[in-house]
């Protein structure tokens, strides 16, 4: 097992100033049994050639051109021309570290399928790194080192794009990459929660993220706040809402107010409250506000969402709804 083919899939477009260090580090990695299936989205500076050139020099780089539009179709692109037993995604302008992928080879070998294997995430900038992405940072490789990732799968994507590894035939139960659903990292983190894979803790840094003004993520519409919302509230009602219960939703910030809009959308009912005392007595997309003392009222038998985004108040929401015996990720979930 140990010797099995790792496909590691990895669409590109425009990313030549990252390109060779990344592509160097996938030649140096200490385990050597992979095919890098890279495809060309449409590039117009020298990636293509930058790859070619690699391309010529070791057969276990497969380059292809992507005859679609956009990265979802670059993905689906990689993976049609994988055969690896095991099946992973990098990012053309990020760093693997040497071991990266003997480690998650390990961590599959010995957990068997239905696991995923996860690595830490370390963030890197040529201008200094965002707090922003320092708080992404710590929260995600502090779920991972406990392979408690999915407890916390709505606040964000909790399964990084660039460094995670999964059995194919998990990956297939998952339905791959055949999902057109921007986020797409997001939707197959969804996706993987939804077939039950366990999270492997780990505890070892593997993966370098780079981050810079023009990349993907900062500018595509695709990767917008409003984006995140839907695909959230899509699996909430697919996955963990119960008809039988009272939906709560907590919170009349930017978040509150898009997630009750979508509710409404979908004609959902619910009970709308905050805790904000210039908003209770209001009324929003014809609806009214209530103060967060309501809940008393509906304990036995409801279900809350959490916007509320501040740290400290998530604290106080949370030993609230502990000291009245309710389970997260079933009685109430947060959504940032």
């Amino acid at each position: 097992m140990l010797n099995q083919r790792v496909s590691i899939l990895v669409p590109f477009k425009n990313t030549s100033n990252y390109l060779s260090a990344c592509l160097d580090s996938i030649l140096e990695q200490s385990y050597t049994n992979w095919e890098l299936v890279i495809v060309d989205d449409h590039s117009t500076d020298q990636s293509f050639k930058i790859v070619e050139n690699y391309a010529k020099k070791d057969p276990r780089v497969k380059l292809l051109k992507n005859k679609g539009i956009g990265i979802i179709s670059a993905l689906q692109t990689a993976y049609k021309n994988s055969v690896g037993k095991f099946i992973t995604r990098m990012d053309s302008d990020d760093i693997m570290q040497k071991n990266k992928i003997e480690f998650m080879v390990n961590d599959l070998s010995q957990n068997g399928q239905g696991f995923i294997a996860l690595g830490l995430v370390k963030y890197f900038c040529d201008t200094g790194v965002k707090e922003g992405y320092k708080r992404y940072e710590k929260w995600l490789n502090d779920l991972i080192s406990k392979g408690t990732s999915f407890n916390e799968i709505y606040k964000e994507c909790v399964i990084p794009s660039p460094c995670w590894m999964v059995y194919r035939s998990d990956f297939e139960k998952a339905n791959g990459f055949d999902s057109n659903v921007y986020p797409e990292d997001y939707d197959l983190a969804f996706r993987f929660y939804e077939i039950g894979l366990r999270c492997i803790p780990t505890k070892n840094i593997l993966h370098m993220w780079r981050d810079y003004p023009v990349r993907t993520s900062r500018t595509s519409p695709n990767y917008a706040e409003n984006s995140f919302l839907e695909l959230k509230i899509h699996y909430f009602l697919r996955l963990s809402y119960d008809s039988l219960k009272t939906l709560v939703l907590w919170g009349a910030g930017k978040k509150g107010k898009k997630l009750a809009g979508l509710l409404k959308s979908a004609e959902i009912p619910f009970v709308w409250i905050c805790d904000n005392p210039k908003k209770i007595g209001k009324r929003i997309y014809d609806h009214p506000l209530e103060s967060w003392e309501k809940l008393s009222d509906l304990t036995t038998d409801s279900q809350s969402i959490i916007t509320v985004a501040n740290e400290n108040s998530q604290k106080t929401i949370e030993t609230y709804f502990n000291s009245l015996q309710k389970k997260p990720m079933m009685d109430y979930f947060f959504f940032c």
